[in-house]
C-alpha cells in the first residue's frame, strides 16, 4: 500500500472518528433503581433519563385545603398502580394552589408500590413517543409529568403530545400515565377572533367552530380534570398553621402568626398555598414571631390598610 493511500486512510478514520463524537447516539437506559423519579434531560441531541438523587420528600398530609382533589388523583393513581384501567390527567387552576406539590405527594404515597415518575419539560415533548417506548416494557407504572404546561399556536410539542395521549396508530402502553398541570383549562390561548365568522375582514375564519374545537381538542384528550381554586382567607391560614407546624413551631407561636401572615399574603397579592408555604420558611427561619417582616412595618407604622387585614 503506498503512503498516499495510508496517510488519505488514516485522514479517513481520524474524520469518522469526529463525527461519531457528534452525532447522536441511542440513549441509555438510566439505572432505575437509583431513584424513583427521573428527568428527561437532552445530551448531545438526544433525550436520556437521568434519576433525581433528591426527590421531593412532601406528603400528602403536609397538603391543606385541596382534599377533592386529593381524592380523584389518589383514586385514579391507585387504579393505575393496581393495574386496573385509569386516565390521563390534567390539574388546573389558580397558580400556587398545591397542583404540581399533590403529583409529587402521590409519587411519594405510591412509590413503594412501583410507581415513578419522569418529568419532562414542554421543549422536549417532540420526543415523548421515544420516551414512552423506551419505557414500555418496565414493570414499573410511570406518570410522565409535565408542569406548567401551555401552548403557543403552532408548537411541535402540541402535535406530540396530542399523539400520544390519544390520536396515534399505535396503542398506548398500559404503564404509563400523563399528569400535567397548567394554568389555562385549555392550554392554548383562547382569542376571541376565534368566534368571529367568516364575514369579518379578508382573512376572517371559513369555519370559526372548527378553530374552537382545535384549541380545546388536547385538553380533552385528558381523561380526568381535575380544578383547584383560590383559597379563602380561612383557608390560607389553615395552610400556614400546617406549615408552621411542619418547621416545628407550636401552637402558641402559630397563633401569634395569624396578622403577619396576612400582612405577608396583602404585600403579594395572593392567599396561595405557596405563599404561605414561603411565610412558614421565612419565620421558622428567624426563629421568632413578631419581628418585622423585611420591607414591612406592623401596626401603627404600616401602610394604610396593613393593620387591617
Amino acid at each position: 500500500m503506498s503512503a498516499a493511500l495510508e496517510s488519505l486512510l488514516h485522514r479517513a478514520e481520524g474524520l469518522l472518528a469526529r463525527l461519531e463524537a457528534v452525532l447522536p447516539h441511542a440513549p441509555t437506559p438510566p439505572d432505575w433503581a437509583a431513584s424513583t423519579a427521573f428527568r428527561a434531560r437532552r445530551r448531545q441531541g438526544v433525550l436520556c433519563l437521568e434519576p433525581v438523587r433528591a426527590v421531593s420528600r412532601i406528603a400528602l398530609s403536609d397538603l391543606q385545603e385541596v382534599g377533592p382533589q386529593k381524592e380523584k388523583l389518589l383514586r385514579n393513581t391507585a387504579q393505575f398502580v393496581a393495574g386496573r384501567p385509569a386516565n390521563n390527567v390534567l390539574l388546573t387552576g389558580a397558580k400556587g394552589t398545591g397542583k404540581s406539590s399533590l403529583i409529587k405527594a402521590v409519587l411519594n404515597e405510591f412509590s413503594a408500590q412501583g410507581l415513578r415518575l419522569i418529568e419532562i419539560d414542554k421543549a422536549d415533548l417532540v420526543d415523548l413517543p421515544d420516551v414512552v417506548e423506551q419505557i414500555a416494557d418496565r414493570p414499573e407504572r410511570f406518570v410522565v409529568f409535565c408542569d406548567d404546561l401551555s401552548f403557543d399556536e403552532g408548537e411541535a410539542s402540541y402535535k406530540a403530545l396530542k399523539s400520544v395521549l390519544d390520536g396515534s396508530v399505535a396503542a398506548a402502553s398500559d404503564n404509563v400515565l400523563i399528569y400535567a398541570t397548567s394554568n389555562r383549562r385549555h392550554l392554548l390561548p383562547e382569542k376571541m377572533a376565534d368566534n368571529l365568522g367568516g364575514s369579518r375582514g379578508e382573512h376572517g375564519e371559513i369555519h370559526p367552530g372548527e378553530a374552537v374545537e382545535e384549541k380545546i381538542s388536547l385538553s380533552e384528550r385528558f381523561g380526568l380534570w381535575i380544578s383547584f381554586y383560590p383559597f379563602s382567607q380561612a383557608e390560607y391560614l389553615t395552610i400556614v398553621a400546617q406549615w408552621l407546624r411542619h418547621f416545628g413551631l407550636d401552637d402558641a407561636a402559630i397563633a401569634a402568626a395569624r396578622q403577619p401572615s396576612l400582612v405577608w399574603a396583602l404585600e403579594r397579592g395572593s392567599r396561595s398555598g405557596r405563599v404561605a408555604y414561603q411565610f412558614a420558611r421565612d419565620l421558622a427561619g428567624r426563629g421568632a414571631v413578631g419581628q418585622p417582616l423585611p420591607g414591612l412595618a406592623i401596626g401603627d407604622n404600616a401602610p394604610e390598610g396593613l393593620d387591617h387585614v
